[in-house]
């Protein structure tokens, strides 16, 4: 158990369950871009439950969520499709 860094730890964990067990990396520089793109998706678009399952960018800019019927929307792909996610169309 991380008793020093637990935040450290848990992005750590994170990063380590949801990106680099699901996809191969090349090099640096591949696993840079993979890991960019998954910072991205992180911030962006992911659900975070302890910010009640709001992604942290719309936290900070306060962007407010608008609804959408189910005819509007499409399916779009994240970390090189490793997660797809719900967006308006």
């Amino acid at each position: 158990m991380p008793v020093s860094h637990p935040f450290v730890e848990r992005m750590i964990r994170t990063i380590r369950e949801e990106l680099l067990d699901q996809v191969l990396f090349w090099n640096l520089l591949d696993l840079e871009r993979k890991l960019s793109a998954f910072q991205t998706y992180y911030n962006r678009y992911r659900v975070h439950s302890g910010i009640g399952g709001t992604p942290p960018e719309h936290v900070h800019d306060r962007q407010r969520h608008c609804t959408s019927s189910l005819g509007e929307i499409r399916w779009m792909s994240h970390c090189h499709g490793i997660f797809d996610l719900p967006a308006a169309a």
